[in-house]
C-alpha cells in the first residue's frame, strides 16, 4: 500500500506471520525489481539502510512492516529520472526479510516505477510507517 501523498515514489510493505509459531525478524529487508514471476529475470536494487535495526517479535497472526522508498519518476506518459537514467516499472518487487526469506509482493494499485536502481528501506518494524 502507498502511504497518502508519495505518488509510487513510496511503499509500505505489511508482512503477516501465518505461521502458528512465534518469529523474530531484526534488520533490513534487500529489495529487487521482479517482471512476470520469473526469479532469474529480478533485478536486485542497491538499498540504502535507515533507522537502527532492532529485533521485531511477530506473534502468530500478527504483522511487521518495512517502508520502500524510491528515487521517483518525473513528469507525466514515460516519465524521466533527473539523474538521466531510463525509468524503470516492475509489477513487483521481491523483498528479502531478515530471518524469513524473500517474499514476492504487488501494489495493490499499480506498478513500481524507479529511477536509478536504488531504494531506500526502514528496518523491520512493528510499527506501520507513516
Amino acid at each position: 500500500m502507498r502511504p497518502d501523498g508519495t505518488g509510487t515514489g513510496a511503499a509500505v510493505v505489511e508482512f503477516t506471520n501465518v505461521s502458528a509459531q512465534t518469529c523474530v525478524l531484526t534488520g533490513h529487508p534487500t529489495v529487487a525489481g521482479a517482471g512476470n514471476g520469473s526469479p532469474e529475470m529480478n533485478v536486485p536494487l542497491t538499498v540504502k539502510p535507515t533507522g537502527t535495526a532492532t529485533a521485531v517479535t511477530v506473534l502468530p497472526g500478527a504483522e511487521a512492516w518495512v517502508k520502500l522508498t524510491f528515487v521517483q519518476v518525473q513528469g507525466e506518459a514515460d516519465g524521466y529520472c533527473v539523474s538521466g537514467s531510463a525509468p524503470v516499472v516492475y509489477p513487483t518487487m521481491v523483498i528479502g526479510l531478515p530471518g524469513s526469506g524473500a517474499h514476492q509482493v504487488a501494489l495493490d494499485d499499480g506498478q513500481f516505477a524507479e529511477c536509478d536502481d536504488t531504494v531506500t528501506v526502514t528496518a523491520v518494524s512493528a510499527v506501520e510507517p507513516s
